[in-house]
């Protein structure tokens, strides 16, 4: 299982970030998740206010 970020829905706002616990997710020009340090808490998926995120 991994997190899958839907990059039309996303609108960019962060809070997806803060919530992360492993510091796994960056957003530059667009929100990435970095597979390698997500553990898939699902943390960010329950904040997320766009539902952009899920596993």
């Amino acid at each position: 299982m991994s997190l899958e970020i839907d990059k039309a829905v996303c609108d960019q706002c962060g809070t997806c970030i803060s919530v992360c616990p492993l510091d796994a997710l960056e957003l530059t020009t667009e929100l990435r998740v970095d597979v390698a340090k997500c553990i898939v808490c699902r943390n960010c998926v329950k904040v997320c206010p766009v539902g952009a995120l899920r596993t």
